[in-house]
C-alpha cells in the first residue's frame, strides 16, 4: 500500500490520484457534513454559560486580568479593522460586537470563518464608566477599564482569631 493513497490532499491542495469527487464519495460527503454540524454546534455550545469573570461565547479569544486599579480585556481579531469593532459598556457588562466580512470566493474547501460574532464579559459594577478605553493594534483589541476609587480601597483584610 502507498502511503500517499492514505493523505487526502497533495501539496498542491488538490485531491490524491482522484479528481476531486466530495459530493460523489458518501462517506466524504458524511465527513464533511457531521463536521460542519459539529462546528455549529461547538460555535453556540458555550453561549449562555456563566464562567469566571462572566464569560459568554467562544470567538474572538479572549484574555481578562485584574489589578485593584483595573481590568484589561484584551481580544484577538485577526483579519478586522477598526471600523469592523464595536464596543459598549452597560450595567456592568462588557460587549464586544462586529463582523467578519468576506467569503470563499467558490473555494472548494474552507476553514476560514466569516459573519457576525458577539461577546460579553462580566465586569461588575466597580467599573467607572468614564474611564474605558480601547486600543486596536496589529488584529489585537485591548480594552482598560478602570475601577471606581471607592472600589480600589474597598479591599479589606479580614483577621482570624483563634477559636
Amino acid at each position: 500500500m502507498v502511503l500517499t493513497n492514505l493523505v487526502p490532499w497533495g501539496r498542491n491542495r488538490s485531491p490524491v490520484g482522484q479528481s476531486f469527487a466530495m459530493d460523489r464519495d458518501p462517506f466524504l460527503s458524511l465527513q464533511r457534513e457531521v463536521n460542519r454540524m459539529l462546528d455549529d454546534f461547538s460555535r453556540g455550545f458555550w453561549a449562555g454559560m456563566p464562567v469566571r469573570f462572566g464569560l459568554t461565547g467562544t470567538w474572538p479569544q479572549l484574555e481578562v486580568t485584574e489589578t485593584d486599579k483595573e481590568v484589561k480585556v484584551v481580544a484577538e481579531l485577526p483579519g478586522l479593522e477598526e471600523k469592523d469593532i464595536q464596543v459598549s459598556l452597560k450595567d456592568g457588562v462588557l460587549t464586544l460586537k462586529g463582523e467578519k466580512k468576506g467569503g470563499s470566493n467558490g473555494a472548494l474547501y474552507s476553514e476560514r470563518w466569516y459573519g457576525q460574532f458577539q461577546r460579553s464579559v462580566v465586569v461588575g459594577p466597580d467599573i467607572d464608566p468614564d474611564k474605558v478605553s480601547a486600543v486596536f493594534k496589529d488584529g489585537v483589541l485591548t480594552i482598560t477599564l478602570a475601577k471606581r476609587p471607592e472600589a480600589q480601597s474597598g479591599t479589606r483584610q479580614i483577621p482570624i482569631s483563634h477559636g
